[in-house]
């Protein structure tokens, strides 16, 4: 349960602080594609870390918490290779990071359903 609070509060700090340079110090510097892919991790960025903290709430509240923390291990990977690459891309300008990008979705997949059968 404390793992993933912390693992969520601290990607929740990351999000925040990310989302703020970009709204201040890459707006004018990126491109609108570019900070529209940047603004794209920030949302799923967000998302997941919340997703985070839901699972270290309901860690303590169920009998799977090995199921959850696999769960949320999986987020936080997600969250590293979604958000991460897009980061990347929209910073850098390398096209071919984007093909890091579906991987994070999938983790992100794998994460939700891992959480689904943990609650059944």
């Amino acid at each position: 349960m404390t793992t993933l609070l912390l693992l969520g509060a601290g990607m929740m700090f990351l999000a925040v602080a990310l989302g703020a340079f970009g709204a201040h110090a890459l707006k004018k510097k990126l491109s609108e594609e570019m900070m529209k892919i940047y603004q794209t991790g920030i949302q799923y960025h967000i998302a997941h870390a919340l997703g985070l903290l839901l699972l270290g709430l309901i860690s303590a509240q169920i009998e799977s918490t090995s199921l959850i923390m696999l769960a949320g291990w999986f987020l936080f990977a997600g969250i590293i290779l979604f958000s991460g690459s897009l980061y990347a891309l929209s910073l850098s300008g390398i096209r071919k990071l984007g093909a890091i990008t579906p991987l994070g979705g999938v983790a992100f997949l794998i994460g939700w359903v891992l959480m689904a059968i943990a609650v059944i």
